[in-house]
């Protein structure tokens, strides 16, 4: 039955107030008139709101409402519903797991299109879960077919036609050059960086596969597919990313690495691009720079309240080194600059060593390290002292002469913030002693040791709560039960509400249905106190280590990532796991 003579739903539209009885009415004429449903008289004529029109179909339908005017969808998961169909049916894939699809569509009233989804979900083995959505929602969906494929298509045949032209020897790599530049294989690489960005992705990986060039970002710390390009295209993808990072384009046997920087909806974004010979051929690798994600403020990055006090108290010492910890990928890099940030000032002469240099901070003296020429961490280290510093920044301490230096600068009246691969702040101390370093010496240096992780933050519009399993739950209030009194006061009441809630996301269009949004800090912080500087001088036991950061009632990685899974933060799950170490 159609809308346009079904009363139930014009009841809806009354109830919900979209409109009045004599709107209504009218809104009918001028559809009979018009040889229009009711539904495009009331949107036509600017009676309803086409979104929030949508939204009471939905009611009315009982099924979902998803809004995709914004969205952007990665292009395996768009081609899951063939650009024909989707054409032909108006209905369009937002989302794909190995379980189900997500579909959208505006007119469920579409018997054929109905027929066609059944069809679908025979021929994918899949369940397929219809959305309801605006009109204005699917074009804005359906159009990223068309970017694309135009896109593509029209780089072939430039490229086709560039090759069939008679070209004179020396004129070749010049003419190539012009194509790279101007043709629309720079519409193509604009479109993968844009549509990166606008992912909040971290990194681009441009890789060769079997017959195909694929295109991969890492978001929140997980690598998806975004989108596909023939084959053909990947060296001229790859030569126009050589331009723009001033790489030489004819050297295909050995890595190079550049950086450029692209205006991306006003906002400048640095990219740090990677170059690797394969058997397929070139891989790139792109780090996404964005100013506004790389330096951020303490509290922010997920830092809690002591140990916020705790940092800035030992940043603002004249002397001594912080060194900051954790795997590749745990932030190091982001709390570095960030107390960069903070430190920058008028007064205060900052010289960093870095390799490579992430973030361009103004008023920092920033240094990149060349290993091949003989410009290493230690090398530079010992030339920027001789540069009047009052901080220095030395990007990662890998051997016992860089361990040395570091410990030596920190001594003489410099404050020295570097990174080392440790798994806690415990671990620090021993792995600065197996590298050399006297354990007198790193008493009288070391303020404070960091360690920490990132793990994702559960998106705040569909997070609901649920009751743990007995055996989380086991763990949870152990844990709990491990943090001083001092600081579960400090931490607020919530911890120690009862019965034990825990959060997760359920997916909406806000998080791409991944339940996840971005992503938060996890840390523990050991100062070095004139009773932990003495243990370190008779021995650098960890066992006694350990002892004195209780006495200090350090929250540890787990326990802080236990307080933000209670609070609603994060996943336990994740917590967990990142922080498997810990569990003894």
């Amino acid at each position: 039955m159609s809308l346009l003579n079904d009363e139930k739903f014009i009841e809806l539209l009354l109830e919900k107030k979209a409109a009045s009885r004599k709107v209504i009415d009218n809104a009918k004429k001028i559809a009979l008139e018009q040889d229009l449903t009711l539904e495009k008289a009331l949107i036509k004529n600017k009676i309803v709101d086409e979104e929030e029109l949508a939204k009471i179909k939905a009611i009315f339908f009982n099924i979902d409402y998803v809004d995709l005017r914004e969205e952007h969808i990665p292009q395996e998961i768009l081609n899951q519903i063939p650009e024909e169909a989707a054409s032909h049916y108006r209905f369009v894939s937002f989302f794909s797991d190995n379980e189900k699809i997500k579909v959208a569509q505006f007119d469920l009233e579409d018997q054929r299109a109905q027929e066609a989804l059944r069809f679908f979900t025979w021929q994918r083995g899949k369940k397929i879960e219809t959305y309801i959505c605006s009109e204005a929602s699917f074009r804005n969906a359906f159009k990223q077919y068309h970017i694309i494929n135009t896109e593509v298509k029209k780089a072939l045949e430039d490229i086709q036609s560039a090759i069939k032209k008679p070209q004179a020897a020396s004129s070749a790599a010049k003419t190539s050059e012009i194509l790279i530049e101007e043709a629309p294989v720079s519409k193509i690489v604009d479109m993968i960086l844009r549509s990166a960005v606008d992912a909040r992705a971290s990194d681009i990986h441009i890789e060769p596969v079997e017959g195909k060039l694929r295109i991969r970002n890492r978001v929140d710390g997980v690598l998806q597919t975004n989108s596909e390009f023939p084959e053909s295209l990947q060296l001229s993808i790859v030569s126009r990313i050589k331009i723009l990072s001033n790489l030489k384009i004819d050297e295909q046997r050995k890595p190079q690495d550049g950086r450029f920087q692209v205006n991306l909806g006003g906002k400048l974004i640095d990219f740090r691009v990677s170059t690797l010979p394969t058997s397929k051929g070139e891989k790139i690798a792109l780090r996404i720079l964005d100013k506004d994600q790389g330096i951020q403020n303490l509290e922010n990055m997920g830092m809690g309240v002591h140990y916020r006090r705790l940092i800035l108290e030992n940043i603002r010492k004249p002397f001594g080194a912080i060194l900051v910890s954790g795997p590749t990928g745990s932030g190091k890099s982001t709390t570095i600059y960030t107390l960069l940030s903070v430190l920058n000032q008028d007064g205060t002469n900052i010289i960093t060593l870095e390799d490579p240099i992430e973030y361009y901070i103004n008023g920092v003296n920033q240094s990149q390290i060349r290993p091949e020429i003989g410009y290493t961490f230690a090398s530079g280290l010992r030339s920027i002292l001789r540069q009047d510093p009052d901080v220095i920044s030395v990007g990662e301490i890998r051997d016992k002469e860089t361990a040395e230096l570091v410990v030596h600068a920190a001594l003489t009246g410099h404050l020295v913030l570097s990174t080392i691969h440790t798994n806690s702040a415990i671990g620090v101390i021993p792995r600065l002693v197996d590298m050399g370093v006297e354990p007198f010496l790193i008493a009288s240096s070391l303020n404070i040791a960091v360690a920490q992780r990132l793990v994702k933050k559960i998106c705040k519009y569909c997070k609901e709560e649920y009751a743990p399993s007995l055996e989380v739950e086991k763990k949870i209030l152990k844990e709990i039960s491990q943090i001083s009194v001092m600081r579960r006061k400090e931490i607020g009441e919530f911890i120690e509400k009862r019965p034990l809630k825990l959060y997760r996301g359920v997916g909406c269009k806000r998080c791409l249905n991944k339940g996840t949004r971005g992503r938060i800090g996890l840390y523990e912080i050991l100062e070095v106190t004139k009773d932990l500087a003495k243990i370190i001088t008779d021995g650098a036991s960890q066992d006694a280590i350990l002892k004195e950061s209780l006495r200090q009632d350090m929250i540890t990685i787990r326990q802080a990532g236990i307080i933000k899974a209670v609070r609603g933060d994060v996943l336990v799950e994740e917590v967990l796991e990142v922080s498997k170490g810990e569990e003894e």
